[in-house]
């Protein structure tokens, strides 16, 4: 059963002025109420065309990275035929939705904005143990998730459906520009923001007036649902957004190739959003929306405020386990202040509190399933023979650890050729190296194939400047204490990925981003 939220503070990644003892309460009512719910351990269907739909592959089996004998779900897996069904289903409801009218998407969108505010605290425990990320991470989620609904909605009221009058060449004419829906869009969700970026890439293409075929992470079907119980309870017809648990290898290479498909938006990796880019346009040219990961780098100059500096850094390096598309994975770090700044780096590393995340004050969880590991234990083999591992290197052990995917927090120095300083991992390693100023930072920064966030600590004006001109980042952030490199927000912070971190120069959270679910229209009357 769904429980309504008591009031309470919105909190963000950065959150602060938040009455913590009520918000931990709340956190463990739901949390109790999730683990001791039918819903737990449930077989778990597709929902195509508004109905529930069985599967007669082997189900994906959804355990916790918290404690893998904790099964969360059976989910059912998606085929292509389940694709062709879901595809069909939504061409077939898509126009009605589209001549429903903007105002109308408008209001039952911001409906579903306030369900998923209602509905916080379940969701966030949903998160928590689905994905591994702490009360403070899977929260923001949430709260992301609704401003993301409500920001896109005003969006389309600003512009007023984007409808605008133009100018006259004769006369006798009337000239409107109208921005149309393309029609049905796929939509392909990564684990770590398993709620707020399958509800912002949805959310705009259907305020839009598209219709949507969604596929969860295969990692995180469960919050993916709960996303599909939102919409649904918010009055979104039938078809119009439909849910199909699967793999990505099957599912989701058959959602994104359909030809019924009229446009994609993904996240995920560079590698897999590249093959989307090029084999999605064969007859002609669809939309594809891509936000492809980062390998985000802060800059600590010979200025920096080194306390600031190491804190905004740990914060970001080590969040959700650096599992984030904006994590800082690298520090390029003036040579005069790097004893200093990596002493404070450590110290504040080495404070960090691991375990299950869905527990108070815990701020480093699990990494996300066993290949996560494998990687995490590769990338530290590579740093050993290439550098010094400072702190962390190993798995976690001990009987907290044993039963999950926990590995140490890891920061390596290293010298800067190393590949560890442009090769995305997504698990806790971070590559600390020494440079002679900051043209030498920069150059070093922009080096890699992504450019989708930035950071730099600095009090000098000419510093900051130079940064932002020649840094290649869609997201740049200074002295930022509270994470150097994460936390943008709607409205807010834009998130742009330039270069192999994104595909249209304009970013979810920002004002440009709704009008490319759409296409434009010129209608010219001759009026007699």
């Amino acid at each position: 059963m769904t429980t309504t939220a008591p009031v309470q503070s919105k909190i963000t990644y950065t959150s602060a002025n938040v009455d913590w003892e009520l918000f931990h309460r709340q956190f463990d009512e739901a949390l109790a109420r999730v683990r001791g719910g039918a819903q737990l351990g449930r077989d778990y269907p597709l929902y195509i065309n508004g109905e529930a739909i069985a599967s007669t592959a082997a189900p994906i089996v959804d355990t916790s990275p918290i404690d893998t004998s904790v099964v969360l779900g059976r989910f059912a897996t998606a085929n292509p035929s389940h694709v062709d069904r879901a595809v069909a289903a939504a061409r077939a409801v898509q126009p009605a939705w589209a001549h429903r009218g903007w105002r109308d998407r408008v209001a039952i969108l911001r409906k579903a904005a306030a369900l998923i505010r209602d509905r916080k605290f379940e969701l966030a425990a949903v998160m928590s143990l689905e994905v591994g990320k702490s009360r403070l991470e899977s929260m923001g989620d949430a709260e992301e998730s609704a401003d993301l609904i409500d920001y896109y909605c005003q969006q389309m009221e600003d512009a007023g459906g984007f409808v605008r009058q133009m100018a006259k060449v004769t006369p006798v004419e009337r000239n409107t520009d109208v921005l149309r829906p393309y029609g049905v869009f796929a939509c392909i969700a990564p684990f770590n923001f398993p709620l707020a970026l399958s509800t912002g890439m949805s959310s705009a293409a259907l305020v839009a007036g598209n219709a949507v075929v969604y596929k969860p992470a295969e990692d995180a079907p469960w919050t993916g649902l709960k996303l599909y119980e939102v919409y649904r309870d918010a009055g979104v017809p039938a078809g119009v957004f439909n849910y199909l648990s699967g793999h990505g290898s099957e599912a989701g290479e058959a959602l994104w190739r359909h030809p019924g498909i009229d446009g994609v938006v993904f996240t995920g990796s560079k590698d897999v959003g590249m093959r989307i880019y090029r084999g999605l346009s064969t007859q002609w040219i669809k939309p594809c929306l891509l936000e492809l990961g980062g390998k985000n780098a802060a800059i600590v100059t010979a200025s920096a405020d080194l306390d600031a500096a190491a804190e905004g850094v740990t914060r970001s390096a080590f969040g959700l386990q650096n599992q984030k598309c904006s994590a800082t994975s690298r520090v390029y770090v003036h040579h005069n202040v790097a004893p200093a700044f990596i002493a404070k780096l450590l110290e504040k590393a080495r404070a960090l509190k691991a375990g299950d995340p869905t527990e108070r004050d815990v701020f480093f969880g699990p990494v996300i399933n066993a290949e996560a590991v494998e990687k995490f234990e590769r990338a530290v083999a590579r740093a050993r023979k290439e550098g010094e591992i400072l702190l962390g290197g190993a798995r976690l052990a001990g009987e907290r650890f044993d039963r999950g995917h926990f590995v140490a927090p890891t920061i390596a120095k290293l010298p800067l050729a190393s590949q560890l300083f442009t090769e995305e991992l997504f698990v806790p390693l971070l590559a600390v190296g020494e440079v002679s100023g900051l043209e030498q930072a920069i150059a070093e920064t922009n080096k890699a194939d992504y450019g989708l966030t930035a950071g730099i600590f600095s009090k000098r004006a000419e510093e900051i400047e130079r940064f932002f001109d020649e840094v290649e980042a869609g997201v740049c952030y200074v002295n930022k204490r509270t994470g150097a490199t994460t936390g943008a927000w709607p409205g807010a912070q834009p998130f742009t990925g330039w270069k192999g971190s994104g595909s249209t120069g304009k970013g979810g959270c920002g004002p440009y981003y709704v009008a490319q679910f759409m296409r434009e229209q010129s209608r010219t009357v001759i009026e007699a």
